[in-house]
């Protein structure tokens, strides 16, 4: 179901989560939106050390993980930080909680919205996509991407638009963006992920 291109520091993990319900109808349980906060009890905690790893690991093919294009895990930190980091669906709010405090970025489509085969891979000059409901669009060129039947729908930095998980959501495609140079981190991110996601009564499969 999903192919990953030769990468020399790519540390990748990927599941698919069916939900007992769509996310409309699923609000998140305040356990989970209790773990949105930087200072939570969690099994992981992200320091310098992830970070640079995470950034040099997305240098590979030439995309500069910087400013408005640093890794989406950077931005959690900052909106934890200073309260602006809210319950949104039990999806997102599992994603943003293991990124937050793994260090690692997440990316997380709606498998009814994307079309099967799948491949990470780097993105060619001149790709791009629209990542927010207002139409602004990110260039993509030599950054490693999740790609469908129709392209790139996302990545480290920011997911596609047309993939996003909404209200109707029951099935999701997550990919964990880690680093060879971080160790185990990717597998242990994923094991509590999956304990998250079960303890809010999704049923979760890893891909091979």
């Amino acid at each position: 179901m999903l192919t990953v291109d030769p990468h020399p520091s790519l540390d990748t993990l990927s599941f698919t989560t069916v939900f007992p319900a769509s996310l409309g109808a699923l609000p998140s349980p305040e356990w989970l939106v209790a773990l949105l906060k930087p200072d939570a009890s969690a099994p992981l905690s992200s320091d310098d050390t992830v970070r640079g790893a995470v950034r040099d690991m997305l240098r590979h093919g030439g995309y500069k993980p910087t400013g408005r294009g640093k890794p989406a895990s950077e931005y959690l930190v900052r909106a934890a930080g200073d309260g602006s980091l809210g319950g949104i669906n039990t999806a997102v709010d599992a994603c943003n909680a293991v990124s937050l405090h793994s260090g690692l970025p997440i990316s997380v489509v709606d498998l009814d919205r994307a079309t099967a085969p799948f491949r990470v891979g780097i993105a060619p000059e001149g790709a791009q996509y629209v990542f927010n409901a207002s139409g602004q669009s990110i260039d993509l060129a030599g950054l490693l991407c999740l790609f469908d039947a129709e392209g790139p729908c996302a990545n480290a930095v920011k997911d596609a638009q047309r993939t996003k998980t909404n209200a109707d959501t029951r099935r999701t495609l997550t990919v964990l963006w880690g680093a060879k140079a971080l160790g185990d981190r990717t597998a242990r991110a994923f094991a509590w992920y999956r304990e998250l996601l079960e303890r809010a009564g999704a049923t979760v499969e890893r891909l091979p």
